[in-house]
């Protein structure tokens, strides 16, 4: 996705973002008085981190900023009154902030990132926070063995590089075949269908020095790619477009990349489609089996849009579903 500059009613760059920076419990003082200058630096160091415990794995979301979206201009199959009806149930307005979230997974043996935000494609004040985000919570980009790329949209892969050198150069990026091919491919850079350039440019940008460096793992079938963590390839937002299940102790999550991108729309209608989409037509039937899956199954998720952290659980609702997010928990020996 892209953020939307309202002076101009225009899209810019290529990537999506974060509705609240804000660590659990850590909330901003209630108080009449303007916050002072340590107030305000204590609050934002701690801000765009959440921890999760799943079994043997400690999965921490990162916060790499928020931007805003139009509705009206990015939204498919749908109408403004809508839109604006759906926005309004859940007290909300176009144009919305989208969040732009990462997931920190240790394993105990490696530490992995599902997605690594926007970089600095979308320009300052849009992305571009997640590793910083990382070495507040002492992790230095080194460290990272393996990235998990949902998908290669500039939102996702943009982060694997800064001024055109990788990141995260110990890392091996675990992204799905059909993007690889898709996004990559010569004869796409200029654009495929009326799919703008700047997605196949930023994507050739972002990948190439992990090409170069051979640390690009394409999978094209469900793969395990390390004990616990397995890529399912869910094709329709992208041709790659992957989830990737973690399990430990009995316990699973799901991280679900872009199979929804605004709360508020698509969880009570999911056949309502996104400008973002490379077939919308499969983007809307892989949402509806995916979500039906989900709530059956009762599995915690986390997806890259949702407000931060972006964790809960899918559930019906009516004719359609709805996000329950996870309680905040801040106790020792969880």
């Amino acid at each position: 996705m892209r953020p939307f500059a309202p002076r101009r009613a225009s899209l810019l760059a290529s990537g999506i973002a974060t509705a609240i920076l804000m660590t659990w419990p850590m909330a901003v003082p209630a108080q009449s008085t303007p916050l002072t200058t340590a107030q305000v630096a204590r609050f934002h160091a701690q801000a765009g981190v959440f921890r999760y415990r799943l079994g043997d794995f400690e999965i921490t979301a990162l916060s790499d900023g928020s931007v805003p979206q139009d509705l009206h201009a990015l939204l498919r199959g749908t109408s403004l009154s809508e839109i604006d009806a759906l926005l309004a149930h859940a007290r909300r307005t176009n144009p919305v902030e989208a969040s732009i979230n990462a997931y920190l997974i240790d394993t105990g043996s490696r530490l992995m990132l599902v997605d690594v935000g926007a970089g600095d494609f979308f320009g300052p004040g849009y992305g571009g926070k997640l590793v910083a985000r990382l070495k507040s919570v002492g992790v230095d980009p080194a460290r990272i063995s393996d990235i998990l790329l949902t998908h290669v949209h500039t939102d996702h892969s943009g982060g694997l590089v800064r001024e055109g050198k990788a990141q995260f150069p110990n890392a091996t990026v675990h992204v799905g075949k059909g993007d690889v091919d898709f996004f990559l491919a010569r004869q796409n850079q200029q654009g495929v269908n009326g799919y703008d350039k700047a997605y196949f440019e930023q994507a050739t940008l972002s990948l190439s020095p992990y090409l170069a460096a051979g640390r690009i793992e394409p999978f094209s079938a469900v793969t395990e790619l390390a004990p616990g963590v397995t890529a399912v390839p869910t094709p329709g937002h992208t041709p790659g477009h992957s989830f990737f299940r973690i399990e430990s102790k009995g316990r699973s999550m799901t991280f679900i990349g872009d199979i929804v991108h605004v709360q508020a729309v698509q969880f009570p209608k999911p056949e309502i489609t996104i400008a973002y989409d490379v077939d919308s037509d499969a983007a809307r039937r892989q949402r509806l089996v995916q979500f039906r899956r989900l709530a059956q199954d009762g599995v915690v998720v986390a997806g890259a849009h949702l407000p931060f952290p972006g964790i809960g659980q899918v559930r019906t609702e009516g004719q359609g579903f709805a996000f329950v997010p996870v309680d905040p928990l801040d106790r020792d020996g969880l």
